[in-house]
């Protein structure tokens, strides 16, 4: 309760009971029934002027009268009391001073209708004006400190409660209404509201991420305006709106394509669907936590299937251009062959090796694009390295190469396709076997470190240029003449297969290393 209204309640009727138990005493008894009518009618205007406002113009006339009627000098401090209740809501000074005049003049003139007019009291009546004007300067001082110390603490309670950038509420505003709003049992819808993407738009430029969260309170605040219970921002780029239960949600209302964004959002019903304070807002969390997995997945999904047809169509041109040119060659010697009656003895040769390149095309590019079949079990490593080792010893000898294995002495097991394996190997030995124009060295090898197989094939060739190496394992890049370029292509895509990763090391004139790393079983 203010001060004012204590300070009036309580002592304006003590004050007039001891000012009319005066006047008793000192026989003025005769005006006792008036006395009292006018300190109850004083009295009633006190207690209702704040609903009643026009009774605080009756003030004064009520203590006149009881002045008049009691005629004492002590009714002074009714009038102090009453100039501080007429004067406390104002803010100027200049607007207090008439008010005060005029109770000055009201106390002076009654004062001196029962007073002789005499040097003395006329003096007396100056101090009493100047005691006054102290009392009411003061009372302003006092008035403008408590204003501001309440106008600070709303502040205060404002940067608490409240986001700045906004002027939503912060985290701690939200979950104080929410809870305030349970206490109150209010039924109500709590929305959380979550941009999608935002760490890389606020990433790009903050001013714009600022400007973006503004442009949503906005219209959060446009959309459910007259309708909201309270709205926050939290978390940088989260949202949560309270409604009350009859306000129907429709998904439209979250479209802000305007904006530039959009939103992932849920809705949680009190208390429908939770029952305490910490079940509905973890529930809604939750939610919209749900809601922004399965976003993401969406999104990933959605950019896995465009990569893959960017691959498909890579493929698709890289086979429609080897294939062009065989076909183009034979074409060519075809209609050549017309003019010698359709003979094709002299480009027989030619015309079958671009067959045979077509159909080695055809059956690399299929090996590469089915579906990897379900042949894999554990094996030993350790042996299958020796099977390759058999394989292309004599090929290696053939080329004038040595071919070199150092393997561990325990057998390595892995979980593998052996068919598959033993292809990837043959594959880069033999491209080992061609890198090198003179007789080199090829060394094949394996190691364990860290639960992983390691296993690298080692040539003494001529090495592959350091533009050249992110290229390698494209589909169809190739530096040979006669080769397809899909070969490390599928070697990739089967080591990738079991779990493996594939890495090449290369130095010009020195050599190169392929180094496959799989799982130990």
């Amino acid at each position: 309760m203010p001060l004012i209204v204590v300070l009036k309640l309580l002592f304006i009727p003590i004050i007039t009971l001891l000012i009319i138990l005066s006047s008793v005493l000192m026989d003025l008894s005769d005006r006792i029934g008036w006395m009292v009518t006018m300190a109850v009618l004083l009295y009633g205007s006190v207690i209702f002027d704040r609903k009643l406002k026009w009774l605080r113009f009756m003030q004064p006339l009520f203590l006149g009268a009881f002045h008049l009627a009691t005629q004492l000098n002590w009714c002074i401090l009714l009038y102090y009391i009453l100039m501080i209740n007429l004067i406390h809501k104002k803010k100027h000074f200049k607007e207090m001073i008439p008010i005060c005049l005029l109770m000055l003049i009201q106390y002076s003139a009654i004062r001196l209708s029962y007073m002789p007019f005499t040097q003395y009291n006329l003096l007396v009546s100056i101090f009493d004006g100047l005691a006054l004007f102290v009392i009411v300067i003061s009372f302003h001082l006092v008035n403008s400190l408590e204003s501001e110390k309440k106008q600070l603490h709303m502040h205060n309670d404002y940067l608490i409660f409240h986001d700045p950038l906004t002027g939503l509420l912060n985290y701690d505003g939200y979950l104080h209404k929410v809870q305030h709003t349970i206490e109150a049992k209010k039924p109500f819808q709590l929305v959380l509201l979550d941009i999608n993407n935002f760490q890389s738009l606020n990433a790009q430029d903050i001013a714009t991420a600022n400007e973006i969260l503004i442009s949503l309170s906005r219209a959060i605040r446009t959309l459910f305006a007259g309708n909201m219970l309270a709205a926050s921002r939290y978390a940088g780029d989260r949202f949560a709106i309270l409604l009350p239960e009859h306000v129907q949600i429709d998904r439209s209302l979250f479209k802000f394509d305007h904006i530039g964004i959009k939103v992932t959002y849920s809705i949680t019903c009190y208390p429908h669907e939770a029952k305490t304070f910490q079940e509905l807002v973890s529930k809604a969390e939750e939610r919209v936590f749900q809601m922004r997995r399965n976003s993401w997945l969406r999104s990933q999904e959605e950019l896995l299937r465009t990569e893959k047809m960017k691959t498909v169509g890579e493929l698709a041109a890289g086979m429609a251009h080897e294939i062009r040119n065989p076909l183009t060659s034979i074409k060519g010697f075809i209609q050549l062959s017309k003019t010698k009656n359709y003979n094709i003895q002299p480009w027989y040769e030619v015309i079958m090796g671009e067959i045979t390149r077509v159909g080695e095309l055809t059956a690399e590019f299929l090996h590469f694009s089915k579906p990897h079949a379900s042949n894999i079990k554990v094996e030993s490593m350790t042996d299958c390295l020796t099977r390759v080792f058999s394989l292309c010893e004599s090929e290696a000898v053939s080329h004038g190469h040595v071919l070199t294995m150092d393997l561990p002495d325990q057998a390595i097991l892995i979980r593998m396709d052996r068919d598959k394996i033993i292809q990837v190997l043959i594959n880069l030995i033999r491209n080992s076997f061609q890198a090198m124009d003179q007789a080199g060295v090829v060394k094949l090898s394996m190691l364990t470190a860290g639960g992983k197989a390691i296993i690298e094939v080692e040539d003494t060739g001529k090495g592959i240029a350091e533009e050249d190496l992110p290229k390698i394992f494209d589909p169809f890049y190739t530096t040979k003449e006669e080769g397809t370029g899909l070969g490390l292509s599928l070697c990739q895509k089967i080591v990738e297969d079991h779990g493996g990763k594939i890495m090449v090391h290369s130095q010009l004139n020195v050599g190169t290393v392929f180094t496959l790393t799989f799982p130990i079983s």
